[in-house]
């Protein structure tokens, strides 16, 4: 028999993903117009070298991010906040490397910078510049591979996933570090609280990338999330985790 509880959350996403769907189709995505920067790519043809990553995924692959990902510039990185947002980029006049059409991509790593080199000789992420370090296969939707870094027009927009968001409870007991990933809306999560059965809410802080932290003993307790992304928009995801749950689990919750 399915639960009310579960009936609710299908319910809740697919009516975030229709309204995402028309957000996208009517153009009103309200994340600005098209910027310039530069891309670069990393990690290979089959992007095995973009796993892991400053945003605390892992592997890209199993939690639904494939090859289409980048790793962000410091002035686009945000320390870590903008893990998650989503990106449409498109090589920009340089008609020997360029290809037509655009390509998505959400961040997923650093791109640290090199201050031994000229920002345009090899700095190609030093501040203040702004730059995508794509996965290969990513890079390759939009220029030639021999063009090495191409000049990119690119511009933020909303994140159409598959299922809803996940919490993976690692750590242990009074050291709770939950990795929250599949956010979609905006992507990249600026605020989350964590509820157990027998608590009232509490604010987390950002460990890491998207690792979220909770000191208190939640051990036996049923788990709530309450998650913002940075365009204000909150999703509370009610008893995501059972009473029963254990470190290293995955749970998935609403939607944004």
């Amino acid at each position: 028999m399915v639960s009310m509880r579960s009936m609710a959350q299908a319910m809740s996403i697919a009516l975030v993903s229709l309204s995402t769907i028309i957000w996208l189709l009517t153009g009103a995505h309200g994340y600005g117009d098209w910027e310039s920067a530069h891309a670069t790519f990393y990690g290979g043809s089959d992007a095995s070298g973009t796993m892991g990553g400053a945003c605390g995924y892992g592997n890209l692959y199993s939690q639904g991010y494939g090859t289409n990902t980048a790793a962000l510039s410091t002035a686009l990185f945000n320390d870590g906040l903008s893990c998650g947002a989503c990106y449409e980029m498109q090589c920009n006049d340089d008609p020997q490397w360029c290809l037509p059409g655009t390509v998505m991509v959400t961040a997923t790593n650093f791109c640290p910078p090199n201050n031994a080199l000229p920002n345009n000789d090899g700095g190609w992420c030093n501040p203040p510049l702004q730059h995508f370090d794509m996965a290969e296969p990513a890079f390759e939707q939009i220029a030639k591979y021999r063009g090495g870094i191409v000049p990119i027009q690119y511009r933020r927009v909303p994140c159409l996933r598959k299922g809803g968001i996940r919490f993976t409870v690692n750590g242990h007991s009074y050291f709770n570090l939950v990795l929250i990933t599949n956010v979609g809306g905006a992507g990249d999560v600026h605020a989350v609280s964590i509820k157990g059965s027998r608590t009232g809410w509490q604010p987390m802080s950002r460990n890491w990338g998207q690792n979220w932290q909770s000191n208190s003993y939640l051990n036996g307790q049923s788990l709530s999330f309450q998650v913002t992304t940075s365009d204000g928009n909150t999703v509370v995801s009610y008893n995501a985790a059972p009473s029963n749950w254990q470190f290293g689990q995955t749970f998935e919750g609403s939607q944004v």
